[in-house]
């Protein structure tokens, strides 16, 4: 189980993220990550963040890192600040070009060209445990199921531990990846990657941004208390739930909540899952 926290933007955003962290450590997470901007403020921001949560939480604190709009130089320069930091775990994605995740990809001059090369630039750069991402639904990119099990194979190959899927809402589609990938030999356990419902505005924009797809029924059950954003999160709550626990019982190795540097609906699916009997094979 792991939290994913974003770096505040302000002295608001930063007592919300403490706020947060009091309300999760006590959920006792395997880890928790902090998401990566590559512009020089952002990406200060982000290593401010996880020099933060480090003393704020028992749980080891993973740091992403992306090769989008950076040069290898500023790649290192990253890597050496979460050294310093004492960061040992690092998600290492390639990151979005600036025209959004379907925009056609443009390498920096001097940088790298995808999430393998990174992951083998932060091997070789010192004793890290890096992890990389996956996609249920497709890249958003190319939209290429075995393209994608490919490539993380080839993550895989280059050094790499552990995948975090991106945000899904049908089962189906993350154990058609796991078994995609195993057909090739990749044995990567594949952490599942699950955002909380609680906004239908949000969630359908994020589904937009992330390429994932939202099913059918999702959409009829969220838009049917549309009017109505206590039950829009009742529902959402309801839905991850189900979700969650589908994922267990078919052999998930894990669930990431990407928290939004909230506490609240987290916590409240975890509690729920913990009601639920453990599943027999």
């Amino acid at each position: 189980m792991s939290f994913e926290f974003f770096p505040p933007r302000d002295d608001a955003g930063q007592t919300q993220l403490l706020d947060t962290i009091a309300g999760l450590d006590p959920l006792r997470p395997d880890f928790v990550s902090v998401t990566y901007g590559a512009s020089g403020s952002t990406r200060a921001r982000t290593i401010d963040a996880t020099r933060l949560i480090q003393t704020r939480i028992e749980a080891v604190t993973m740091a992403h890192l992306t090769c989008a709009s950076q040069s290898v130089d500023e790649i290192r320069g990253a890597i050496d600040a979460y050294t310093e930091a004492g960061v040992s775990h690092i998600l290492a994605v390639r990151g979005d070009p600036a025209g959004g995740p379907t925009a056609p990809w443009e390498r920096h001059p001097d940088g790298l060209d995808n999430a393998t090369e990174l992951v083998r630039l932060i091997k070789a750069s010192g004793d890290f445990c890096v992890g990389v991402a996956a996609f249920p639904d497709g890249h958003p990119e190319h939209h290429d199921f075995d393209l994608d099990a490919r490539i993380l194979a080839e993550k895989e190959q280059a050094g790499a531990e552990f995948a975090i899927t991106q945000l899904f809402f049908d089962a189906e589609a993350y154990f058609r990846l796991v078994e995609r990938v195993r057909r090739l030999g990749c044995r990567l356990p594949i952490i599942a990657g699950i955002m909380p419902v609680t906004n239908v505005a949000q969630i359908e924009r994020f589904a937009a941004f992330s390429g994932a797809d939202l099913p059918q029924h999702l959409v009829a059950r969220l838009h049917a208390v549309a009017d109505d954003p206590a039950a829009v999160r009742a529902v959402g709550i309801e839905v991850a739930t189900e979700l969650c626990d589908r994922l267990l019982a078919g052999g998930a190795p894990g669930l990431q909540f990407f928290t939004q540097n909230r506490s609240r609906a987290t916590a409240e699916i975890l509690a729920r899952l913990r009601e639920i009997p453990p599943h027999r094979a």
